[in-house]
């Protein structure tokens, strides 16, 4: 059993229902009847090329139908999708590609060059297909005259690994966290209740779909509940402001450098949402100011919600009552969490900052081929070591403090970065802030600030840091002010701290 069950519920109930529509070029529309048609076609495809249940299929490829068509063939299959970042070099498509042991892979043609030089060193990859996007017709000519017959599919069990996604190394290789049929469904489920998903919602979709924000939360959970998904290939800040303030779209999901672009736009407060019924947040911290900021421009209330590779989402600000700053919310229908001391595994009481744990049906399976990894990131009772850091309230919010690895021990004391930033982003030149450990010989580790200035605007370090003295402990303010012209982000525009650490602490 796959979410696509419900998928193909949704056929049935609304098959001339828009399910897709491309909104910049190619534009296209896809019901749900054509959409279920291109799947069928698109497993009968694969079927054709040996795919068989369990066999991985990677896809980097950009944001398309043709993504989509691979990634819900592939579910339907039985097989296993492994969605990869068009930004990834060749060295790390190669260890991709070797630790997952993938079948096929589909990249785009336009990669060609980079990606066969490294095929002769992929024996156990059967076949690499390069497809253009921006010429559709290419694809759906390939695959016109294939259908996957029902009774050849295959039934999964919710144990079954659907998808693998990779998460960032912070030492070593990445690992391929397995994403099970079962964590997909229990969470669409949690979501749809969460969040009162309708099928008359119409989602604007505007994040990369190699990710579990773009692809489980938003594109999964826009076909879970029958709704209607506009795709924007690339994001443009005016065309979603003037798509959210039409009355055409009800959901939207971004991150918080998105919900940004979106505050600083020109003349913003011109533009009305009051139509959106839901706008939440999520990938990243949500700074105060953005959050306070859309209140003030918008007059929309964001919704912040807590999700990670391994998990979907964990936690969400209810639809209705109090969406609480600086907090990710109480824990979604099915999810529990608790906080605990990492060195003792003593559960801690309300208020108290500690580890993040969680177990539920959203759990991942494991990460692939690491028996040894897998097993250090639960505990001994089997809750799931998130490396998060935070504390719940009485009424069972989760407000988180950062990473673990991202916690500053200074004279032995311990420093939350998010407390320090939060601080700097109220002053009034800062456009971007980051606060990390440097090793210190007298110490131990040393809080250092890395700003990003607003355009024109001048400050020094000593302003600053007397700035964050004022309202913060002394241990915990800044010894040291770093000015950058820009930060490092991954894909999902979260700050990579372990590349700031590396360029600014070595």
């Amino acid at each position: 059993m796959s979410f696509l069950n419900s998928f193909t519920e949704n056929v049935h109930k609304y098959p001339n229902k828009i399910a897709l529509e491309f909104i910049d070029p190619p534009l296209q529309r896809i019901t749900y009847a054509e959409l279920n048609e291109l799947i069928d076609k698109t497993a009968g495809y694969l079927q054709s090329l040996g795919l068989q249940p369990g066999d991985r299929i990677a896809l980097q490829l950009s944001k398309s139908l043709e993504f989509i068509l691979l990634h819900l063939a592939t579910v339907r299959l039985g097989a296993i999708t492994l969605p990869l970042n068009l930004a990834y070099p060749a060295d790390e498509l190669k260890y991709f590609l070797e630790d997952s042991v993938t079948k096929l892979f589909f990249a785009l043609g336009s990669s060609k060059e980079k990606t066969q030089a490294i095929l002769p060193e992929l024996p156990d990859l059967k076949e690499c297909i390069f497809l253009d996007p921006s010429a559709p017709e290419g694809f759906q000519t390939r695959i016109a005259n294939y259908k996957s017959p029902a009774s050849n599919s295959p039934i999964s069990k919710p144990s079954d690994t659907a998808i693998i996604i990779y998460t960032s190394g912070t030492t070593g290789r990445p690992k391929g966290a397995e994403i099970t049929h079962g964590n997909l469904i229990s969470n669409l489920a949690s979501l749809h209740q969460a969040w009162g998903w309708q099928s008359d919602d119409t989602l604007l979709h505007v994040l990369p779909i190699f990710h579990v924000h773009g692809l489980f939360v938003a594109l999964h959970g826009a076909l879970y509940a029958g709704a209607t998904t506009l795709l924007m290939r690339e994001f443009n800040t005016q065309r979603t402001l003037e798509l959210l303030s039409s009355g055409q779209c009800t959901v939207f999901m971004a991150v918080p450098t998105i919900h940004q672009r979106l505050l600083d736009f020109p003349n913003a407060q011109q533009y009305d949402l009051s139509k959106v019924r839901l706008i939440t947040s999520g990938s990243d911290r949500l700074p105060d100011d953005a959050f306070t900021g859309f209140q003030k421009i918008f007059g929309y209330t964001l919704l912040e919600r807590y999700g990670m590779t391994e998990t979907g989402m964990n936690c969400s600000n209810p639809l209705n009552g109090e969406r609480r700053i600086g907090s990710v919310g109480p824990p979604l229908p099915g999810v529990e969490i608790r906080i605990v001391n990492a060195e003792t595994e003593e559960i801690l009481l309300t208020g108290e900052i500690g580890d993040v744990q969680l177990r539920g049906p959203n759990v991942f399976k494991g990460y692939w081929n690491q028996p040894d990894k897998t097993s250090a990131s639960f505990s001994a009772d089997g809750w799931f070591k998130t490396g998060d850091l935070g504390y719940l309230e009485a009424d069972g919010y989760l407000t988180l403090c950062g990473r673990s690895k991202d916690l500053i021990i200074s004279g032995g004391l311990n420093i939350y970065p998010p407390e320090v930033e939060r601080v700097l982003a109220e002053h009034p030149a800062i456009s971007a802030c980051s606060v990390i450990g440097c090793p210190d010989r007298e110490w131990g580790e040393k809080v250092t600030a890395v700003v990003v200035l607003n355009a024109g605007e001048t400050v020094t370090g000593e302003e600053l840091m007397r700035f964050c003295r004022e309202k913060l402990a002394p241990y915990k303010s800044p010894k040291s002010i770093v000015f950058k012209q820009d930060l490092p982000r991954n894909a999902m525009g979260k700050v990579q701290k372990a590349e700031l650490r590396k360029e600014i602490c070595s």
